[in-house]
């Protein structure tokens, strides 16, 4: 078991940013997914973590708060599998998102009934981490 962090990211209107991670991913490649994700490397400083990484992937930064934490397991194909804590975050971003592609094959904004209705009819297409941290997070009412 290790420790992670999720990043969602809503705009003035409320949607939220999700991506389909890039190829290249070793785990879940070509999956949708939360703003932002990745695994600490320091204890004590999860917040300036997700933050940097949120950064180096999206190509913008914002203030985040700390929601929850979630703890899930889960086995992709004979590849891999996460064992996480995950440290999850809310930021609030209305300017420009550059993604960096290696990590990003595409993005979209999408309202929360949207967002829901999608994961519902489709949960196959979106990491299981993002599918777990939706059923928590409340945007609508956080927004």
């Amino acid at each position: 078991m290790h420790r992670a962090f999720s990043v969602f990211v809503v705009n003035k209107e409320g949607e939220i940013f999700i991506q389909k991670r890039s190829n290249f991913k070793k785990l879940w490649p070509g999956f949708w997914s939360n703003t932002c994700c990745s695994h600490f490397t320091e204890i004590g400083k999860e917040k300036e973590q997700a933050k940097r990484r949120l950064k180096e992937e999206m190509g913008f930064s914002c203030p985040l708060n700390f929601l929850f934490k979630l703890k899930y397991k889960a086995r992709f194909k004979n590849i891999g599998s996460e064992n996480e804590i995950t440290y999850v975050f809310l930021g609030r971003h209305y300017g420009k998102v550059r993604p960096n592609p290696k990590e990003v094959a595409e993005y979209r904004w999408l309202n929360p009934t949207d967002l829901e209705k999608e994961i519902k009819e489709r949960p196959e297409i979106f990491t299981p981490w993002f599918r777990k941290a939706m059923r928590r997070l409340k945007v609508g009412k956080v927004v």
